[in-house]
């Protein structure tokens, strides 16, 4: 069944496809919490703004794309399957998220070591 955490992810993965990380930064809480495995933990929007500026540049300076290869999600709780290509091979990752009144409160990665080129 698709919910309200779904159609927020899938918003979500809509303005990752753009290249501009930014973009979903009004979707996170206030006092969301971020769990990024390469770059930390990130809590409040402010946080994670400045994290997604930094995603910007960093995937950007490697060519990186992201691909949602697969979102389900029900009222509360998603999950997505991803992918991401760069200059420095090909990983796969899944994504956790937590949404609360429309916006998403928690958000936490996990992923593969990379598949080098």
């Amino acid at each position: 069944m698709e919910g309200k955490a779904y159609e927020v992810l899938k918003e979500f993965w809509s303005n990752q496809d753009s290249g501009d990380y930014t973009l979903s930064a009004h979707m996170f809480s206030k006092d969301a919490l971020f769990v990024d495995p390469i770059y930390g933990t990130f809590t409040g929007r402010s946080e994670i703004t400045g994290f997604l500026i930094r995603m910007n540049s960093v995937v950007a300076s490697i060519n990186g794309i992201f691909r949602l290869e697969k979102l389900s999600g029900d009222e509360s709780t998603a999950w997505a399957q991803w992918s991401f290509t760069s200059d420095q091979g090909h990983r796969e990752g899944v994504g956790v998220y937590k949404v609360e009144n429309g916006q998403i409160t928690y958000y936490r990665d996990y992923m593969n070591e990379p598949e080098t080129n």
